[in-house]
This record gives structure tokens, C-alpha cells and sequence, in this order.
């Protein structure tokens, strides 16, 4: 308490009521899987199209960056995503073994590097410039004239950029010749590259490089027979794989585009692909906090894949849904393509939320970007899909490429649908970082009426937003925490409990108009 001991006016802040429980986001996606170039088996954030084709695409002639992977699906997978309406995603490029040339026999091979032609005779070597370590960006290298007045003979400026990382080196010389001897020179700062003097005869000057771009290229990750799904599901340690996805908090949909990739090319088997699904259920269960967007085996037809659902998978998990065919799109080259289906699923979760909100199934939505459903589906198909959590995209004459199914893969029915699962791991978010306040607070029940006022007030906003069922709050919501939760020897053990219960609203799946005959009279 203050103390009061001189007669004065004394000022004293006061609890000014409510503390406002704020919703946390819903629409951040996280992928993982291969790319040409950039950081590996480490999320990084990405927030538009320009910066993942500017952090993964690999440099080619011309300066233009290339982000699709031969084979590879996840610069399709992230295109869709922004182009369904995603704002921000992780993505985590896969290397075996942290290594971007996928060596797995411990041995690491040459750095990449990158030989300068002389000035006088572009058949002469002058200087050979490799990376430090195994890069996995690609890095510029630039040799201009020198700058500044009265430079020393065969002197030239070097500039090295790898991604937004830039070093310069002003008036350096070959041999002995001047004060800043190139290769000592960079030894001595450069974090990026290495420079070797190529021997060879004449004399110095005649062996100045040539003024010039050149490049030394990333070592892009291949899609190989030796990769193995401990490469996707990583290390929480390492940052890597999907266990990597554990520092990025704010992430409520993973998905692994490039898992089928990966099966095409023959890295992985069936059980393989199991295993990897099984990883990525698995992480999300365990966060609590975000769904698995699963893709099927290309190629199937309506009835291998419910074979492939219920017998070859089986999986059950609240935390999952399954999308089902691929989608037919452009490729780079111009002609259709077939690519798996999450990425454009998860950028309708964002935009979804974001002009209906988290509580609304994302179904009945256009799938932008796609031709097609790689494998057409009629409703006889999607009758013994549908009960056994296989969400169909189907074309409709009219109306486009629409996802038609909003359901979880889980058993029980109480968790039956996307959009339930996902409304409560936005309430069970929101008050876990809206009432942090709470802690080390006395256990009283002046604490236990705050903690209603605060919660309560934050799922009336949700009833009036329509997220919860029900005509009055009483209805939609309830918040207990009194002393029949916590008596005595509760909270001797330094415990509080709170019950809160929720009535989230259901989509309208079956609509059913029920007719018949009516002898209309006269009035």
C-alpha cells in the first residue's frame, strides 16, 4: 500500500475495468518443401509473392529469378496461396542434412565457385572466387573499375551481394602490387566468399579481371532417392521440417506440398507419405493451435482414394482435413499442369476468415488459379467421399472450381467440421494470451469475477459477430469460476480453473426443401 505521511495531494492509478481480450490471427499458413535456392531447414516469413520468387528463386542469365523447382510443387503450392487471398506465410525450404547439395555420406562437397577471365585475354584466369561453406543463395559477384583519384596500377573495385547482404572492396590489386592484396584483403572480412590469384604468366596488370557480372550458383536442392521423411518432419532443435514450425507461433495451417513430389520422383513410398502425414497430424495435435491441410496420392480415381482414406491411411485426427483431386493449373511453360491441392485450400482458410470470418466453413468457395479438377467428381462419387471426411473439388457448369466439403478427418462428430475445430483454436488462442495478466494474481473471488467479466465480455463479441448459436449470450456461452471449481486445496496447489463453454455454429452441409401438393382456395 502507499504511504500517506506528509499532508498533500497524492495521485494513484487505479484498475480502469475490463481488460479487453484481443482475437489472435487465423490465417497464417506454413510450408514445407524444395525449392532452387535460398535458406534451408529454417521457417522464414514471406509476406508477398515478389519476396518468396526474391528469396528462393534460383539467379538466372539476365538477372531474372526463377522460383519453380523442376518436379517441385511449393512455389505453386505458395503462388496459390497469395492468389486465394493469403497475406503471410512461413516457409521452410527442405535440404537433407542441412546440406543443399543433399550429400547424406558426411562428406560435403566443393563449395560453389565462380573463375574470372583477365582483362587482356579472357582465356587467361585471373582470379577464382569461391562461397564460404555450401551456399544455398546464389551470389553476384562484380568487378568495376577503381574509384577515387590516382588509384594504383591493376587496381579494381569487388562487390559481392548474396541476397541482401552486400560487401565492397575498393582499389584491391593482384600480387604485391599496391597496399590491398585481393585475395589477403577479403580473407581478412569477407563473411561470404574466398579469392584465389589464378597463377599464369605475364605480367600483372595484364592479368587484372575483366569488368564484369558474374555469378556463382546456389546448389539447388534435387528431388532424389535420398531424401527420407525425417527430412520433412525435422527437428525442433534444428529448426527444421515441420518440428521447426514450433517457433512460429502465429502459424494455424501446415502444409507439405512437395511430399508428393517427392513420391513421384521416388524418394518416398506410400508408407512414406503415411509417415510424413502422420509427422505433420501429429506437430499440429501437439501445438493445439493449427490444422493439417493433407494432400492425396496423385492419380487416384474416386474409389482408390476412398481406399486410400480408409484402409491405407486411416487416419483420425480433429487437427486434419484432406482435399481431394489436385487441381489443374498453368505451368511456367504455359501448358496445364496438375499440382496437390493445399496451398490454394489454405489461402481460401485466409480469405475465408478474412471476409467471413474463422466460425464460416471454407467451402462453397471458387478456387482462383485453377482450370480444372484434375479428376472430375459426380455427386454419386463425392455420396461415398463426403461421410468419410474426403472434401471434393468439383466444377460446376456456371459457377467455376469450387471446394465442396468443409470437413475435419476426424471420428467424432463433435469435431466433424473445419470450421468448429478451427473457431476454437481461435477462442482457446485469444484468452490464453488475453489473460496472462492473471498469473501470480491473488486466488480470490475478486480475481474469479474478473476473469468472467474479462472472458465474458470477449465471447459476447463473438455472438454478435455470429459465431456462437444461440439468441442471447446465455444461450451461445458460458464462464464458471467460482469456488466450487476452486475450493480450498486447489488453490493450496496454486491452481485456478476456469470452465467455459461454447455453442459454436454449424455449416448448413444438407439443405432440404421439403414440397408438396397445396389446393390453393379463393380468397
Amino acid at each position: 500500500m502507499p504511504e500517506y505521511l506528509s499532508p498533500g495531494v497524492y495521485i494513484q492509478e487505479v484498475d480502469s475495468g475490463p481488460r479487453p481480450i484481443e482475437g489472435v490471427g487465423t490465417a497464417c499458413a506454413a510450408f514445407v518443401g524444395l525449392a532452387p535456392a535460398g535458406p534451408t531447414n529454417a521457417p522464414v516469413l514471406v509476406t508477398n509473392w515478389s519476396q518468396y520468387v526474391e528469396t528462393f528463386g534460383a539467379l538466372e542469365d539476365g538477372g531474372r529469378r526463377n522460383p519453380h523447382l523442376p518436379g517441385g510443387f511449393l512455389s505453386h503450392a505458395v503462388h496459390g496461396y497469395f492468389l486465394n487471398g493469403g497475406g503471410r506465410c512461413y516457409v521452410t525450404r527442405v535440404a537433407p542434412d542441412g546440406r543443399a547439395n543433399g550429400s547424406r555420406d558426411g562428406k560435403v562437397s566443393a563449395p560453389a565457385s565462380v573463375q574470372l577471365p583477365s582483362a587482356k585475354s579472357k582465356a587467361v584466369p585471373s582470379l577464382t572466387i569461391r562461397a564460404v561453406g555450401d551456399p544455398n543463395q546464389d551470389i553476384e559477384v562484380e568487378v568495376q573499375p577503381p574509384s577515387g583519384e590516382s588509384p594504383p596500377e591493376g587496381s579494381f573495385t569487388l562487390k559481392i551481394k548474396m541476397g541482401t547482404a552486400e560487401e565492397t572492396f575498393d582499389n584491391v590489386n593482384l600480387g604485391r602490387r599496391g597496399t590491398k592484396n585481393v585475395a589477403e584483403t577479403v580473407a581478412q572480412t569477407s563473411k561470404l566468399v574466398t579469392v584465389v590469384e589464378e597463377a599464369g604468366a605475364g605480367p600483372i596488370a595484364e592479368r587484372v579481371p575483366e569488368v564484369g557480372s558474374y555469378l556463382i550458383k546456389a546448389a539447388q536442392t534435387a528431388i532424389q532417392p535420398k531424401l527420407l521423411p525425417g527430412d520433412f518432419s525435422g527437428n525442433v532443435d534444428e529448426r527444421s521440417g515441420f518440428e521447426g514450425l514450433q517457433i512460429a507461433e502465429d502459424v494455424t495451417m501446415v502444409c507439405c506440398p512437395d511430399l508428393m513430389s517427392a513420391y513421384q520422383a521416388g524418394a518416398i513410398d506410400r508408407d512414406g507419405v503415411k509417415t510424413v502425414q502422420l509427422a505433420m497430424i501429429n506437430h499440429c495435435e501437439q501445438m493445439g493451435d493449427r490444422m493439417a491441410i493433407i494432400d492425396p496420392l496423385p492419380d487416384l480415381s474416386p474409389q482408390e482414394v476412398r481406399t486410400w482414406r480408409q484402409s491405407e491411411t486411416n487416419f483420425d485426427s480433429k487437427y486434419a482435413a484432406l482435399y481431394y483431386p489436385w487441381l489443374t493449373i498453368g505451368g511456367p511453360d504455359g501448358r496445364p499442369m496438375a499440382i496437390p491441392p493445399s496451398g490454394h485450400m489454405a489461402g481460401i482458410y485466409a480469405r475465408n476468415d478474412n471476409e467471413r470470418g474463422v466460425h464460416k466453413a471454407p467451402a462453397n468457395e471458387i478456387v482462383r488459379g485453377a482450370l480444372a479438377a484434375a479428376t472430375p467428381i459426380t455427386k454419386g462419387e463425392q455420396d461415398t467421399l463426403n461421410p468419410i471426411g474426403v472434401n471434393c473439388i468439383r466444377s460446376f457448369a456456371g459457377r467455376g472450381v469450387r471446394v465442396w466439403g468443409a470437413r475435419t478427418l476426424s471420428s467424432d462428430p463433435a469435431w466433424r467440421y473445419v470450421n468448429v475445430r478451427r473457431l476454437f483454436n481461435f477462442v482457446e488462442k485469444s484468452i490464453e494470451l488475453g489473460t496472462q495478466w492473471v498469473v501470480f494474481e491473488p486466488n480470490n473471488p475478486d480475481l474469479w469475477a474478473r476473469i468472467r467479466r474479462d472472458v465474458g465480455a470477449f465471447l459476447t463479441g463473438l455472438w454478435r459477430e455470429g459465431m456462437l448459436f444461440g439468441q442471447t449470450p446465455t444461450e451461445a456461452f458460458y464462464v464458471k469460476c467460482d469456488e466450487e471449481l476452486n475450493p480450498a486445496d486447489v488453490r493450496d496447489r496454486g491452481q485456478l480453473f476456469i470452465d467455459v463453454g461454447l455453442a459454436p455454429v454449424k455449416p448448413a452441409e444438407f439443405v432440404i426443401f421439403r414440397l408438396s401438393q397445396f389446393s390453393g382456395g379463393g380468397a
